[in-house]
């Protein structure tokens, strides 16, 4: 183990000294000037960097589906989108100029047992559970991929040391789609209740909760569907086997386990209620 702080590049390069690696993965370079330093400490002692970037990076509004990784990048609603697409800019440019043997991984809405994909996580299942309106942005029937994360990781790990993957970008995402109202009531039956589910418009959660509303005005509002063409070549055999359902189950079941887990944020629960009884 190297332990480092990923947010100061003098500390990663302390921590990693003179080592050369047959493979980097950072999942922790958020910004161009993160990335930068990554290329000129890596360059020449790594076989192959694999970069997370993100789906979100994908043009929005997206002006054609499926997404394939030729999708052109561009997010004028989300910070975080447009820092990812800088990152791979240097990096396209670092391969070109020198070949410096880059992977750029695009997840898409990953999550595990621990991680909620609704906006308001514990928050938003605990109104399901004593029977509150839970809001859903739009219609609710915008479509969305969720990937669970072990299904990732056998992707991910497949494009460790793969000589076809060096140079390009790829997404890894499931194929199954589902609108958010059925991943809403997916969630609410895996705790045994049927959610009231109450549509409200992007911008109006965005004005009511703005650190929600880069994200879902960027990303979630808009109906994605992913072409996996791609990471199944590179990997063959791959892919995704854990359904939504069976992912919804997990994350109740894990919550539910210790109620340790169960923060309810009241600021954002009073948010909620204000949106569902807009009039009071």
């Amino acid at each position: 183990m190297i332990i480092g702080d990923a947010d100061d590049a003098a500390s990663v390069a302390a921590a990693v000294g003179s080592r050369e690696f047959d493979v980097v993965a950072n999942f922790r370079a958020f910004r161009p000037e993160q990335v930068q330093a990554d290329v000129e400490l890596f360059a020449g002692r790594t076989g192959q960097y694999l970069f997370i970037s993100s789906a979100s990076a994908y043009q929005k509004p997206i002006a054609q589906l499926p997404i394939v990784e030729s999708t052109p990048l561009r997010n004028p609603f989300w910070r975080y989108s447009r820092d990812k697409i800088a990152c791979e800019d240097l990096l396209v440019a670092a391969y070109r100029d020198t070949g410096f043997p880059m992977t750029i991984v695009r997840p898409s809405h990953t999550y595990d047992a621990t991680l909620i994909p609704l906006e308001g996580g514990w928050t938003t299942l605990k109104r399901m559970l004593d029977g509150k309106p839970v809001i859903v942005h739009g219609d609710g029937t915008s479509w969305w991929t969720l990937t669970h994360a072990r299904d990732f990781a056998r992707a991910f790990v497949g494009l460790f040391g793969n000589p076809h993957a060096i140079g390009s970008p790829v997404h890894i995402t499931a194929d199954e789609s589902l609108t958010w109202d059925e991943i809403t009531r997916l969630l609410g039956r895996a705790l045994g209740v049927e959610p009231w589910i109450v549509h409200v418009a992007s911008d109006a959660i965005a004005r009511e909760l703005p650190d929600m509303g880069p994200g879902l005005v960027g990303d979630k509002a808009h109906s994605v569907l992913f072409d996996n063409t791609r990471i199944k070549s590179l990997v063959p055999g791959w892919v995704a086997t854990t359904p939504f359902a069976e992912g919804a189950r997990e994350i109740a079941d894990w919550y539910v386990a210790d109620p340790a887990r169960q923060h309810v944020d009241p600021a954002l629960d009073a948010a909620f209620e204000r949106l569902a009884h807009p009039t009071g």
